[in-house]
């Protein structure tokens, strides 16, 4: 690659971390701020589980239409309308007046992220070939995950110092330099072979559909399993199924279901899924524990996770070259289950826990398996679709670990037992907590197990 391309590729690789590390980081960083707004807000743990999956569920749900429309329209442009309207949503989030607001303005946030959030790795994929697109794959997947790890710990700073509500005001500056970088150094690319219409049906049937399962998954653990609660689950389910048809039969689909006749590719989703489901989970109700059970302040609670964010920074950029080499099938095996490791050590948790002795070894095994995992991961995906599909593969990924974290979300406080405002008790806390991390613990473990039979040693 020439100097030229060199300083290009940089530029392209910034606005992307920038873009995408924002909303990696506001998928972490309001865990930690949970049980201040809580009490701040007078929320319940439905008010709480809202506050992710408002955000979660809008994201899940566009985030293969913003792919396609970065496809159509300019994945570049897409990546700064996004960028803008996630920084507006931000600020709406940052003055709400009480949970419901609150939960509203997350939504507006997610559909931000589902037009940002595939175009950043799109615009990679476009504009760079080879083993400079697997390395700045790497590069990206590292630093965007590291956003998200440094959520929790920027969150806590952020709440001690200024209060809750800069969690989310914290987006703006950071918006601000993404827009900069993306409209004065970033090429413009898109799919000259992109349909010309909108696929509204599929997006609005698959807002819906996840909407409806995740409504009945957390009001199931609220009232239990009442009419309600059928209803909902049961029009979430009809709703997708009708999605898949819709896709089938559609000339312009959101989702080309073609996809997935690549063994590779849905092999690669469906460790995406368990895995981010898993990691959903765990930075849920970890730094929650830490604060309830651990009485630790928000600060020492979000400082906990730095080794994972240390980890991620140092091994993602090396682990995406690698699995360029070898090929994903090897550490997208050991990854999960190292980080699985680590999820079981986490059991050891309890009333105001030593950090050196029962915080950092949990922590530190599972940033390794996830920085082991990642990049190969995304790399996989990608690998798996043609450069003409980037954006939609990109889409279907995100979307599939924005589904798998939402669902999570939903169902752990069931799972574990926690309803209304059980989750301000110690015990009661702690109790679900414990079976919170053998679920997730379990997913992780299933994620590499897949990885191990499903996912080809070379591209």
């Amino acid at each position: 690659m020439t100097r030229g391309g060199e300083v290009r590729a940089r530029w392209v690789v910034l606005a992307a971390v920038l873009g995408s590390g924002m909303a990696f980081l506001d998928a972490t960083v309001v865990n930690v701020a949970l049980p201040a707004l809580g009490k701040n807000l007078d929320a319940g743990i439905d008010g709480l589980t809202w506050t992710l999956n408002g955000y979660t569920l809008t994201l899940a749900s566009f985030i293969l239409l913003g792919g396609s429309l970065g496809d159509r329209f300019g994945r570049r442009r897409l990546f700064v309308i996004g960028t803008i309207w996630f920084a507006l949503a931000s600020l709406l989030c940052g003055i709400a007046p009480s949970i419901e607001l609150l939960v509203a303005a997350r939504a507006l946030q997610g559909v931000g992220g589902a037009l940002l959030t595939p175009g950043s790795l799109a615009m990679i994929a476009g504009l760079l070939e080879g083993e400079e697109r697997g390395r700045a794959i790497g590069v990206w997947s590292g630093l965007s995950g590291l956003a998200g790890a440094l959520g929790p710990f920027v969150g806590g700073w952020l709440i001690d110092v200024a209060g809750w509500r800069w969690v989310f005001l914290v987006n703006l500056p950071i918006a601000a330099a993404a827009v900069w970088v993306a409209q004065r150094h970033v090429p413009e690319t898109r799919d000259p072979e992109a349909a010309k219409r909108l696929d509204l049906a599929g997006a609005a049937l698959g807002a819906v559909g996840l909407a409806g399962i995740t409504y009945a998954l957390v009001r199931a653990g609220e009232s239990g399993l009442d009419a309600a609660t059928a209803v909902s689950g049961a029009a979430g389910l009809a709703a997708l199924a009708i999605f898949v048809l819709v896709e089938r039969r559609s000339s312009h689909p959101m989702l080309p279901l073609g996809l997935f006749t690549s063994r590779q590719f849905t092999a690669a989703n469906l460790v995406t899924f368990l895995v981010y489901a898993a990691l959903g989970g765990i930075f849920f109700v970890l730094v929650m524990h830490l604060q309830i059970v651990g009485g630790y302040s928000p600060l020492v609670a979000g400082s906990a996770l730095l080794p994972v964010t240390a980890l991620l920074l140092v091994l993602s950029g090396p682990m995406g070259a690698l699995s360029e080499r070898i090929g994903p099938r090897l550490p997208m095996s050991v990854g999960p289950l190292v980080s699985a490791g680590g999820v079981l050590l986490m059991r050891r948790i309890g009333a105001h826990p030593s950090y050196l002795i029962d915080v950092l070894p949990a922590a530190t095994v599972f940033g390794l398996g996830l920085a082991i995992t990642v990049a190969p991961l995304t790399s996989a995906v990608l690998a798996a679709a043609r450069a003409r599909f980037a954006g939609i593969a990109s889409g279907v990924n995100n979307a599939v670990a924005r589904a798998a974290s939402l669902l999570a979300v939903a169902v752990l406080p069931l799972a574990a037992g926690l309803s209304g405002d059980e989750y301000r008790q110690p015990a009661a806390f702690a109790a679900g907590f414990r079976v919170a991390v053998l679920v997730c613990a379990g997913l992780l473990a299933g994620g590499g197990l897949c990885a191990a039979l499903t996912i080809r040693r070379h591209d």
